[in-house]
């Protein structure tokens, strides 16, 4: 089971040393420890992860494998759009595309671990 955890953070080199820590506990353990996707901001999460690709993506969890056209069909989307968000979201990893063209996603969860801080006053 794999499991992905999005999370938003201006310090991606924090986030890697994170990952690396999370890697190094599950190769002594031997377990898995789950994955990370982060974007520095929360606009950046939404410029990728906009409604209807969070739709698509909610569509392919847990699906098992589906082309475009059943994908399109499922979403009462038009082929061309669905195709198109569909690319946006291989290229960031969140679903997967086998040679033949259809989509599924690898995870079986996935959690968003969003926080907001006040802005830093300029004075």
């Amino acid at each position: 089971m794999r499991t992905l955890t999005i999370t938003t953070n201006p310090d991606w080199k924090a986030v890697l040393r994170g990952a690396g820590q999370q890697a190094k506990i599950g190769l002594t353990e031997g377990a898995y420890q789950g994955e990370t996707l982060n974007f520095e901001t929360p606009g950046s999460f939404f410029a990728h992860l906009t409604e209807r690709r969070w739709q698509l993506l909610n569509e392919l969890l847990g699906a098992g494998t589906i082309g475009v056209r059943e994908l399109a069909r499922r979403l009462g989307r038009d082929v061309r759009r669905v195709h198109e968000d569909a690319a946006a979201l291989v290229e960031i990893g969140l679903i997967e595309k086998d040679e033949r063209g259809a989509l599924h996603c690898p995870y079986e969860n996935i959690h968003v671990d969003m926080v907001m801080t006040p802005a830093k006053k300029v004075a």
